[in-house]
């Protein structure tokens, strides 16, 4: 049993289905019980330290905020390369944005739709009704690393990196029961590519997302 299935590579949705993700996890089919939202934090980690600030360089920020019970830890945030050390906070924030809007219930989900664009979006839209169509989330952290940026040209960027889900565990929104018994297997390490384009705000949004399941080169 997956824990979390891979973010798309490419979206069959169309800007209606993109629209949806201002309602996600509302009423019954939403992706996140209020009992989660109780008490919620960052939760986020790079290297143990903070998430990167909201008003880094200026830019007004939407607030992130998982449950306690989830929780990204990202490596390597920092590489002494100022604009790519940028890249890397902000495919950290879309990253946040999206497991956010999975897990935390709310009539909108404004930090998604600020660092991500295009298709990026519309597959995110798709990762995340697909966990509503079965009343599905998770819990758990997940290590995110191996992460590098190459510049393409004038304000784009390609970030890629691997995502370890072996110590996440799926929960069930109808009962709230989470299932600890699952073990960790191929199926939980994903690579990532992404390209990035920096937009008119300072913001290096995530434009598309391609992914490769049981990724040896993560294991």
């Amino acid at each position: 049993m997956n824990r979390r299935p891979a973010l798309l590579a490419t979206a069959a949705l169309t800007t209606a289905a993109a629209l949806t993700l201002s309602a996600c996890g509302g009423g019954d089919g939403g992706s996140k019980d209020s009992e989660k939202i109780a008490g919620a934090d960052s939760g986020t980690q790079r290297d143990g330290s903070p998430s990167p600030k909201a008003s880094e360089a200026g830019i007004d920020r939407p607030e992130i905020k998982l449950p306690k019970d989830v929780k990204n830890v990202f490596e390597g945030g920092k590489t002494g390369d100022p604009m790519k050390d940028a890249v890397l906070a902000d495919n950290e924030r879309w990253v946040n944005s999206l497991i956010e809007a999975v897990t935390v219930e709310a009539k909108d989900h404004p930090a998604l739709k600020f660092y991500a664009t295009g298709d990026a979006l519309l597959s995110s839209a798709e990762y995340v009704q697909g966990f509503q169509k079965k009343n599905k989330s998770f819990v758990g952290t997940t290590r995110y690393y191996d992460r590098k940026v190459t510049f393409l040209k004038d304000g784009v960027a390609a970030v890629t990196y691997c995502q370890d889900g072996t110590k996440t565990y799926p929960k069930d929104l109808k009962t709230g029961t989470v299932d600890r018994s699952v073990e960790g297997s191929a199926s939980d390490y994903t690579f990532f590519n992404t390209r990035v384009q920096k937009n008119d705000k300072g913001v290096w949004q995530t434009d598309s997302v391609t992914s490769t399941a049981r990724a040896k080169q993560c294991m």
